[in-house]
């Protein structure tokens, strides 16, 4: 692995015990900036692979596992969580994402973790909450869009409840985590105490529903699904033109006034029908059905050069292969290729976020499962025949 001291983390050491999206997301966003970020897996039988089967070197792990180390280790086993323990005592960041009551059944819950190192910030992410009716029930992506009110508001007018088409809530969860980490960690430059941060698939669904949210909660309004019109600013949606679909813009007046310029329908500006934005929201699909008809005679490559040359949001709508084959996405540089042991070389999505002197790269794909048993155990003291003892008994 690249060394990586000149990122802002690079000296945060974090001790990795998720599984599945929503934690090692919030891993994830740590690695990327320096952290070193050890992934503890639980050893398998010899002659069983690493128990993952052919996940390990699919599109999805190496996307969430780069720029980790990966060590294995038995926390069911005495000298495995002793050997958890004495790495506690050096580390800056603890995740984990599993249900309330397993750590500590496990020993290694928030309140015995931190009587080890004060400093520590234990993270936790689970399905609801670590308290509540719901804390013990299994937590998944679409269950918390569904709790969280999101497929209510996604999809057709009458269609029935949609799934939205990534698992925003365990990617959410897992980037306020490590907002929440970030916190905590700046607070303790100046308490030098740790912290127990914590959230859950339930709470970052609700919080991104946002102004849907604010419509019920301050005005007392259930939102009903929208399809892909915007469900207060008209017109701001989807329309059909002659080879395809664009997405456009202009729901405040000054743009509503440079829309209907652009499309060649100065008449609607005055319109009464629809020169107010309350007017436009009250007749959306009268004024949607209107326009229809204008935007159907030229293609959408047209359509995108003259009302950007009106200063009118709108672009295309791409398939994800078209979307990284975009001037300005090849431009952001945001996919970036990184070599992996198993694989060669493959591309990853890098972070969204940059900073001047100290850009984020992939340094490393998803680690060999103990890739770094060795490097990790041997800063413990562990020698070889230590760690040859601790295989055969199945601890490492």
């Amino acid at each position: 692995m690249p060394a990586n001291g000149s990122l802002p983390l690079s000296h945060i050491k974090v001790l990795d015990l998720t599984r599945a999206r929503a934690g090692p997301t919030c891993v994830r966003q740590l690695a990327d900036w320096g952290a070193e970020a050890i992934k503890i897996e639980m050893p398998v039988d010899e002659g069983e692979g690493d128990g993952m089967g052919g996940l390990r070197t699919g599109f999805d792990f190496q996307n969430l596992h780069r720029n980790k180390k990966s060590i294995t280790l038995n926390l069911k086993a005495p000298e495995g969580l002793a050997l958890f323990k004495r790495m506690v005592a050096d580390a800056d960041v603890l995740v984990e994402n599993y249900r309330p009551g397993v750590k500590h059944r496990l020993g290694i819950d928030p309140e015995a973790m931190m009587a080890l190192n004060p400093r520590l910030i234990y993270a936790s992410l689970s399905g609801f909450g670590q308290t509540g009716p719901y804390r013990d029930r299994p937590g998944l992506d679409q269950i918390a869009q569904g709790l969280g009110g999101l497929m209510s508001i996604t999809g057709l007018p009458g269609q029935g409840p949609v799934r939205v088409g990534i698992p925003i809530s365990d990617l959410m969860s897992g980037i306020f985590l490590a907002q929440g980490v970030l916190a905590a960690l700046y607070e303790r430059e100046r308490t030098g105490k740790g912290r127990w941060v914590r959230t859950s698939l339930l709470e970052a669904m609700i919080s991104m529903l946002d102004f849907q949210a604010a419509r019920w909660l301050v005005g007392h309004e259930v939102p009903p699904q929208a399809g892909n019109n915007h469900p207060t600013g008209i017109p701001t949606g989807v329309v059909k033109t002659a080879d395809g679909h664009i997405n456009v813009a202009a729901s405040g007046s000054p743009l509503y006034e440079r829309f209907c310029e652009a499309i060649g329908a100065p008449e609607l500006i005055d319109d009464e029908r629809f020169n107010t934005a309350q007017g436009r929201s009250k007749r959306r699909d009268e004024f949607m059905a209107l326009i229809a008809p204008i935007f159907a005679q030229k293609t959408s490559a047209e359509w995108v050069r003259l009302l950007n040359e009106a200063g009118v949001p709108c672009g295309p709508i791409l398939t994800i292969d078209q979307t990284f084959a975009n001037e300005q996405v090849r431009h952001l540089g945001i996919a970036q290729k990184v070599r992996s042991r198993a694989l060669g070389e493959l591309e990853l999505v890098g972070q969204p976020i940059n900073l001047s002197r100290t850009p984020t790269r992939l340094r490393a794909a998803s680690p060999e499962m103990g890739e770094h048993n060795e490097e990790v155990y041997g800063r413990l003291g562990l020698n070889e025949e230590e760690l040859a003892g601790l295989r055969e008994r199945g601890v490492i």
